[in-house]
């Protein structure tokens, strides 16, 4: 069966990003932008990141600007806002398509195991998260205007499952 950790994506340098990297650790992986009415949830990703990564937590932005033209900037541009802006410290990848044509196949794999509300595949807008287990299974997707600090719970059970 097909896991996470069988992708390889791409990194904001543009270098290959192996996901393989991660096996025994849960992902929070978030589609991101840095226009968008949800950009504040980068500050919850962060302290997700920084409560959790000892603990086996590994969050992953992917940048996307297929929502309004919300994420507009190259990689520099991305990085610097995030830095600057919310002191993200967490991987924040090269800017992919979440939805549609030329979909990352990462994406197309998470929203195949982890359908939405009424069980529809695509993803609907900026900061949709999906919550994947240490084996490399999908466990859990969630809505936009879910903050991260809703997700706290299941994430702790994530982190409990034997690696």
């Amino acid at each position: 069966m097909t896991t996470v950790h069988d992708f390889t994506v791409t990194a904001a340098d543009g270098t290959p990003y192996p996901l393989s990297q991660h096996r025994g650790r849960a992902l929070l992986i978030v589609n991101t932008a840095s226009r968008c009415g949800f950009t504040p949830q980068y500050a919850g990703l962060e302290t997700l990141w920084r409560r959790y990564r000892d603990a086996g937590l590994t969050v992953l932005g992917f940048p996307c600007n297929q929502f309004g033209a919300q994420e507009p900037g190259d990689a520099a541009a991305i990085e610097r806002f995030c830095s600057l802006t919310y002191d993200v410290s967490f991987p924040v990848l090269a800017k992919v398509a979440v939805k549609g044509p030329g979909i990352e196949p990462l994406f197309d794999h998470l929203t195949r195991t982890r359908p939405g509300l009424f069980g529809s595949r695509a993803v609907k807008w900026n900061f949709t998260k999906f919550l994947v287990g240490r084996d490399g299974r999908a466990i859990a997707r969630y809505a936009p205007g879910t903050k991260p600090a809703a997700l706290e719970a299941k994430l702790q059970a994530a982190l409990s499952e034997p690696v």
